[in-house]
């Protein structure tokens, strides 16, 4: 297995939680653009971060708008279901998936979260207890 290609080492400051596969929904929007172009789901996600797949890769350092739509979220309150919007930075990219021509497991850390309450909403569901910390 070859390494992957990052940006800086493993600084978490934030716990990760284990998302289902393949049902938490991100949608992708390249640096300036107005247009969210890229969809994929995440893995894990923290207020920190997040580890996500994608069917093109994105260049490490590459600035990105960040749409999470968190599973499980028809059992709340309208103002507790919006998506989550956050301005990221791609920090790595899983270099044995550029190779295979298929998915593209990356991860971004969070610069900053776009919408009032955003952060606050995401930590609160987080800890819900509907999701398990990852090793």
């Amino acid at each position: 297995r070859r390494p992957a290609m990052q940006i800086g080492s493993e600084r978490r400051q934030h716990e990760r939680y284990l998302l289902p596969s393949m049902y938490t929904a991100i949608d992708i929007r390249p640096g300036e653009e107005d247009e969210f172009r890229f969809s994929g789901h995440a893995y894990d996600l923290s207020v920190g971060g997040m580890r996500f797949e994608l069917d093109e890769p994105i260049e490490p350092g590459s600035e990105i708008g960040v749409r999470i739509t968190l599973p499980g979220a028809e059992h709340l309150r309208p103002m507790h279901r919006k998506p989550i919007y956050a301005l990221a930075t791609v920090v790595w990219v899983e270099q044995d998936d550029l190779e295979s021509g298929g998915p593209v497991r990356m991860a971004c850390v969070f610069k900053t979260f776009c919408q009032l309450g955003d952060k606050e909403r995401l930590e609160a569901r987080l800890k819900s207890g509907r999701y398990s910390l990852a090793a």
